[in-house]
């Protein structure tokens, strides 16, 4: 059973793929952080970057977003700098990808309007493409031949797998719609950039679409006005199509279906494994790292055959850890390592297998010389730990806080800075309790000393801050 689950409340849209109970594919999308892939703007050119033939161009967000307008093809400096912008150019771009950290969003020249069954491109004109996964010839061409009766002037299309065994009616009805959307490219030329030309669905109707295959069962959702949106495309509950669910319960739509509590451990920094080993997965700004451990399996048997089994399920296990968490980007799995060879061979063909079950275009490329397994999964939107975490304002998001003796340290230098350098006499030192009584010293100690040494009045102040937070108040004692 594949199940699609839509959870929609008034902040938050959560969208669940589950395969026979299990968790396997999770997004967040906040009113807040609305995702921008596929919308199209009117940009105003804000700097040119000509050595990397890119320009950051604002299209009103507040970070400006990364438009790559060089030809990777080119051979000579004039086929590179022909579609240079100038800085206040307006130019029409679709958001690629979503921003994430510091970066701002990608952008790009190359529409593509998505559907079901097909992608229209509005600039590659006649251009046919039939999904590989569609093996028959005689389909094949009984679709490029339907397609092409139907493409709109100027435009291109993909045909996507959900598009085999498809009638000329429903490609007609989906290509009508796409069109609509290729038009409102032509009003960008009379609006004042920045400006929002169109906007992506709703995310509901956005998983709607890229979920929609012939192995999904059915969809649930839990709000009626979406519900009925859906309902009214008529792409359920008919012969060969998936069912349409309104969940009308009074328990939660995740915790219903068993969901809640694997959404909850989908962050967990350690993934156990059934043969008692582990892995850890780190995510950086640069690349994700897997790090794979024996743990319990170890001293269990053959070292190597042990090995090799806790290698081989770390192999599923990470493909799947990158659909949930939606890793992207440069992967890193350290495998435990394996003097044969031909381990090594099938560890890559099990990870190879795995991620085939990926919707999102993964590319194993093979061992290092040190024996790391190298990943890259393409980027569409920020993983779920950033969808569902913000940064710490403890420690800046590293993780970890200075020790004790090292704020301490610091607390010192600067009363002591304070009653030498200042007019300030009298300090009202706040921090929670154990800090405070590390600052004062055993007994006191370092509390006289300030006030024989430097003529001061230190005062403790006992405050709810965080571990290694403080704040000095300075005072003119008369």
């Amino acid at each position: 059973m594949k199940r699609v689950l839509m959870d929609i409340s008034a902040d938050l849209t959560r969208i669940a793929l589950a395969e026979n109970g299990e968790l396997v594919e999770l997004y967040y999308e906040s009113k807040r952080d609305e995702s921008l892939v596929g919308n199209i703007y009117a940009g105003r050119v804000a700097n040119v970057m000509p050595n990397l033939q890119a320009a950051f161009v604002d299209i009103g967000v507040g970070k400006n977003g990364y438009y790559y307008y060089g030809n990777a093809r080119a051979v000579s400096d004039a086929e590179k700098n022909l579609a240079k912008p100038k800085v206040g150019d307006t130019l029409i771009l679709q958001v690629e990808k979503d921003a994430v950290g510091s970066k701002g969003a990608v952008l790009s020249g190359n529409f593509s309007f998505p559907g079901k069954f097909l992608v229209l491109l509005p600039k590659d004109a006649g251009e046919i493409g039939v999904s590989r996964k569609i093996t028959s010839s005689e389909e094949r061409n009984r679709i490029r031949e339907i397609v092409a009766e139907l493409l709109p002037k100027g435009c291109g299309a993909i045909v996507r797998t959900n598009g085999e065994g498809k009638t000329k009616e429903e490609f007609e009805k989906e290509i009508s719609v796409l069109a609509a959307k290729v038009e409102k490219l032509k009003t960008g030329e009379f609006i004042k950039p920045p400006a929002l030309l169109l906007q992506e669905n709703h995310p509901v109707k956005r998983a709607a679409r890229d979920f929609y295959a012939p192995d999904v069962d059915e969809y649930v959702v839990n709000d009626k006005t979406a519900y009925e949106e859906l309902l009214e495309t008529g792409d359920y509950n008919g012969e060969n199509q998936p069912l349409l669910k309104l969940h009308a319960e009074k328990l939660p739509l995740f915790e219903f279906y068993f969901l809640e509590s694997q959404s909850e451990k989908a962050l967990d920094e350690h993934v156990w494994l059934k043969s008692g080993g582990f892995l850890v997965i780190e995510e950086t700004e640069a690349c994700v790292v897997i790090d794979v451990n024996t743990g319990k399996a170890a001293g269990k048997g053959d070292l190597q055959k042990t090995i090799l089994k806790t290698n081989l399920e770390a192999a599923e296990e990470a493909a799947k850890q990158m659909r949930l968490r939606n890793l992207s980007g440069i992967i890193i799995i350290d495998f435990i390592d394996m003097a044969d060879g031909n381990a090594q061979k099938e560890v890559t063909k099990r990870l190879e297998m795995a991620v085939k079950k990926d919707r999102i275009k993964t590319v194993v490329v093979g061992m290092t010389e040190l024996g790391l397994m190298q990943v890259t999964r393409k980027k569409t939107r920020p993983s779920l730990k950033r969808q569902m975490t913000t940064k710490c304002r403890a420690c800046e998001g590293t993780g970890r806080l200075p020790s004790i003796e090292w704020t301490v340290t610091k607390m010192r230098r600067e009363a002591e800075s304070i009653l030498a350098n200042t007019i300030y006499n009298k300090l009202i030192v706040k921090a929670d309790q154990r800090l405070l009584s590390a600052f004062a010293g055993q007994e006191n100690s370092y509390l006289k000393y300030l006030e024989m040494d430097y003529d001061g009045m230190i005062l403790l102040e006992k405050a709810d801050l965080g571990f290694g937070q403080y704040e000095m108040e300075k005072e003119k004692q008369k």
